[in-house]
Formats: C-alpha cells, sequence, structure tokens
C-alpha cells in the first residue's frame, strides 16, 4: 500500500507550491512512482508540476450524474454505468515519468452523489496500492478525505505562512483530522514564506499555544514569486533554491 502524504493549509499559503516540490523530491530520491492528487476545488498542482489536465474526476462525476437525470444517457449502449465510470476516470489520470496525477476537480452539485462517490472511491482504491507514495494536495476543509473518497493517511503535513491565522487555522485543520479519526503517524506544521526563513516571536507563540508540532521553515524566495508570474513550473526552481534547499532538509527529517 502506498505511503499516503495530506498536505493541507489555508488559501493562499504556498501549500499546493511545497506539495509540487514534495512530489519532485520524492522522484528525485527514486521513491516513485508517485500517485499524485489534487484534491483542492482550485486545482493548480498541474502549473506547478508542468503537466496539461483534460478532465478532472469532478466533470466525470458530474457528468455521470447528470446522465441519471438526462433523457438522453452519453453511455453507450451495453455499457453499463459502472464500466462506463471506470473507463472515464482511467483516462483522466495522467501519466508523466515519474509521477502521475488525478485531478480531482469540482465539487459536488445539486442532486445525490452518493453513487459516483462510491466509484471514484473504488477507482482510487485500485490504483493508490500501485505507488509506493501518494501525496494528497488538499483544501483547508479536506473535504475529500472527511467524506472518506481518499483513503486515510500516513503522514499529514500542514503548511502556513507567518500569519497568527494561518498558524490557527493549520490548528482547525489537525482537530480535524483528529476527529475524522485519521489517526496519521507523523503530523505537523511547516511555516512557509518567513522572511530570511526566520520566525518572529508572535509565530512562535501561536504555533506553541495551538500545540502544533514545527517540522521547519521555508524561507521566502521572489524566485518562486517570479516563476509563476512568468508560467513557469515550480519545480524548475534551480537546485540551490533556498525553498528546495529547505524543504529537502525538513523532508529528511520526516524519514519519508
Amino acid at each position: 500500500m502506498a505511503h499516503v502524504i495530506a498536505v493541507a493549509g489555508k488559501g493562499g499559503v504556498g501549500k499546493t507550491t511545497l506539495c509540487g516540490l514534495l512530489i519532485q523530491y520524492l522522484c528525485e530520491t527514486g521513491k516513485g512512482p508517485v500517485l499524485a492528487v489534487d484534491a483542492d476545488a482550485n486545482s493548480n498542482l498541474n502549473e506547478v508540476l508542468g503537466v496539461e489536465v483534460e478532465a478532472t474526476l469532478g466533470d466525470i462525476r458530474e457528468e455521470i450524474a447528470q446522465a441519471e437525470m438526462a433523457k438522453k444517457s452519453p453511455i453507450p449502449a451495453g455499457m453499463s454505468k459502472a464500466d462506463y465510470a471506470e473507463f472515464k476516470f482511467s483516462n483522466a489520470l495522467i501519466e508523466d515519468d515519474d509521477f502521475d496525477l488525478l485531478v480531482m476537480g469540482r465539487t459536488q452539485g445539486k442532486g445525490c452523489y452518493c453513487y459516483v462517490n462510491g466509484l471514484l472511491q473504488n477507482q482510487l482504491a485500485k490504483l493508490y496500492p500501485n505507488y509506493p507514495y501518494m501525496v494528497v494536495d488538499n483544501e483547508a476543509g479536506m473535504e475529500h478525505i472527511s467524506r472518506g473518497i481518499l483513503p486515510g493517511m500516513d503522514t499529514a503535513i500542514l503548511v502556513s505562512d507567518c500569519s497568527r491565522r494561518g498558524v490557527q487555522a493549520a490548528a482547525r485543520i489537525a482537530e480535524l483530522i483528529h476527529e475524522c479519526d485519521m489517526k496519521p503517524k507523523n503530523i505537523g506544521l511547516i511555516v512557509n514564506r518567513a522572511p530570511g526563513g526566520v520566525l518572529n516571536e508572535g509565530t512562535k507563540e501561536e504555533i506553541e499555544r495551538q500545540g502544533l508540532r514545527l517540522l521547519g521553515v521555508v524561507p521566502h524566495d521572489e524566485m518562486v514569486y517570479e516563476y509563476d508570474c512568468d508560467g513557469k513550473p515550480t519545480v524548475t526552481l534551480p537546485e540551490n533554491s533556498p525553498v528546495r534547499e529547505a524543504l529537502k532538509n525538513i523532508i529528511a527529517n520526516l524519514g519519508l
């Protein structure tokens, strides 16, 4: 079974960037192939990784759910709904040299999605045992995990910026993980975009007050911002990037 790593944090803290660099690190250190799952409704992990997305699982789920209510179904005659769903889901898997990517995409619209969510859960259950690692980029609410669509987790990486609000949001996610009885073996916080790679005393106090384990600090780097503005995949940052160096040390300390 894959070692499942869930990355989560409030919007705008740079978790998707760190998630992409984590996937890159695992691939470069020979721990692939990695199954990457973009479970954030605001999907952009593919841009960080430098791959194109043609269809998301959410789009397919919506199509199948709506087909049940339509007079003319897109499902070919003689093909069951389950077989059609599996065919569509398998085609949504984006394959690269060292990793494969699934994009969850949109959340649920109107109507009952229990059936298609069950199909999606089964599809992921078939896939993830084939990979040493599965890395999931989550939204703050972690909807897909809390709904049971994705498997549990072995490592939970919470990402915050240097703000108290970011740390507080990370603490709420940690509480949600506990409430959902996920029981990861490893859970901790990465503080991203720290000026000079140093935390101020107020941030340190808030981390301690919230009872979070600090995994490490990633410095602010203007080059990450420039790559984003220029549409360059963040994983193409140079080897000596302070962001890449800091994240490598954090991952090494996690023992992944």
